[in-house]
């Protein structure tokens, strides 16, 4: 395990380095997720891409802070721990808040950024009153009194199979999730708006989206591709909100190919 304290809070990673030449694809994950969600993708970039994965603040590993949860405490971790290793050529892959965070950190730091990889996620999520449902219900009765109603939404019933240990496993993942970390990154994703910003994106971006999304569904996706110029789009059948975990064959082929594609650094 792979520690650093940056901003200061502690944040867990983990790096895996690659040739010299070769590019750097960062890893942003989910709301009520660890960096885990990426080890199928994982694997298979291995010796192509240097790779860093972190536990965002409040999540995993990582500490929470102290104060209330920003959208620019998560954008300015992630530029931190991009520092740290004084990373190159870097490429993000943000899901849900993560692309959030991606979207954030391009507008805010683009000298940082060759190229978006936007994973079931959108420029606005949600509406205040949803946020404040979900923070209200779990302040006071835990992230498992809501887990099925997230879950369904996370991933396809097939998925969601009482047979299916893998179910089980990312379940426990969301229920133990820190809830002061979770309440303070639902707040994050209630007060932010990307939709100027993300309209004056300058780098290549692909926009990918499970056909199955029940939380970042194909017509937001859509129109955040809409919004990001020259943005692409792609689905993934038979996904819902973690195509990471559910298909992550067909995640890792997209985004190899996309990559593929991109102007020389």
């Amino acid at each position: 395990m792979q520690f650093a304290r940056l901003n200061g809070v502690v944040l867990h990673h983990q790096v895996i380095g690659a040739a010299p030449d070769r590019p750097t694809i960062v890893f942003s994950n989910s709301l009520g997720t660890d960096y885990r969600i990426w080890r199928d993708v994982i694997v298979r970039m291995v010796g192509d891409y240097s790779i860093i994965a972190y536990d965002k603040r409040g999540h995993g590993l990582s500490e929470s802070g102290d104060g209330p949860i920003t959208m620019d405490d998560h954008i300015d971790d992630l530029i931190a721990l991009i520092e740290h290793f004084e990373a190159k050529d870097v490429i993000l892959c943000g899901l849900s808040v993560g692309g959030m965070i991606a979207q954030g950190l391009a507008a805010k730091r683009p000298d940082l950024v060759r190229a978006l990889i936007l994973c079931d996620t959108g420029h606005k999520i949600g509406t205040p009153d949803m946020w404040n449902a979900r923070i209200s219900a779990i302040s006071e009765q835990g992230i498992a009194s809501i887990s099925d109603a997230i879950l369904e939404r996370w991933f396809t019933t097939a998925y969601r199979s009482a047979d299916n240990a893998e179910f089980t496993g990312y379940r426990m993942m969301l229920e133990r999730t820190p809830v002061e970390g979770y309440a303070g990154t639902c707040a994050a994703i209630r007060d932010t708006d990307f939709t100027q910003s993300s309209s004056e994106l300058s780098l290549p971006v692909i926009c990918v989206v499970g056909t199955d999304d029940g939380s970042t569904p194909p017509s937001l996706v859509g129109e955040l591709a809409r919004l990001i110029p020259g943005a692409m789009y792609q689905e993934i059948p038979g996904s819902a909100h973690l195509p990471c975990i559910e298909k992550p064959v067909e995640l890792s082929e997209t985004i190899k190919a996309f990559i593929d594609r991109l102007p020389a650094a």
